[in-house]
């Protein structure tokens, strides 16, 4: 097998320029206004985009030891989870991946958090873009619910806008690959 692609913040930069950042008049998760939208999914959802963000992430995970399993709220984190997962096996890691749904089934087996996880397992919340940190704290929480043990948040983009402070506050860790100075300055 041919060596993996490595992180390059430059090359990732030029990506999001690329694929995921749109102007115009929008309307943020956290329900604050924009002039500006960086859409990753345009962004994991492209070839070189994904391995670019995949290559990045795993380097973050690495840095303090591979948790138990990385998973975020669906559908953002779910092209990043399996990004991660997918690298891992290939370098013969044993990192599981794991979904957040909006809300737990009302069939089935009722589930709000899917995948092959257990209670006690440590884990790392994925995100695209972090803002007030809104979308990753229901992913804590129902992850938390389940019992799952959240070390850390990691994500493409921070905006910068009250994400890290929220996380740490609770005592959890957040690393980035970008933030929003960084995209303003291209």
């Amino acid at each position: 097998m041919d060596s993996l692609p490595t992180y390059d913040s430059a090359n990732l930069l030029k990506l999001v320029h690329e694929h995921a950042y749109q102007r115009g008049d929008f309307v943020l998760a956290s329900g604050a206004r924009a002039d500006f939208y960086l859409d990753c999914r345009r962004l994991t959802l492209h070839p070189q985009g994904l391995i670019q963000v995949t290559a990045g992430l795993y380097e973050l995970l690495q840095r303090d030891g591979l948790p138990d399993a990385v998973g975020g709220m669906a559908i953002g984190a779910d092209p990043i989870t399996a990004g991660l997962v997918y690298r891992a096996g290939l370098v013969g890691a044993d990192l599981l991946g794991f979904m957040v749904r909006k809300e737990a089934k009302t069939h089935g087996t009722g589930k709000q958090v899917e995948g092959p996880v257990l209670p006690g397992y440590r884990v790392v919340i994925v995100e695209d873009v972090v803002t007030s940190g809104g979308s990753s704290m229901k992913a804590i929480h129902a992850a938390q619910e389940f019992g799952l043990v959240v070390e850390k948040v990691i994500a493409i983009i921070d905006r910068q806008a009250g994400g890290r402070e929220q996380f740490e506050s609770m005592g959890i860790a957040f690393e980035c690959l970008l933030t929003l100075d960084q995209i303003h300055k291209l």
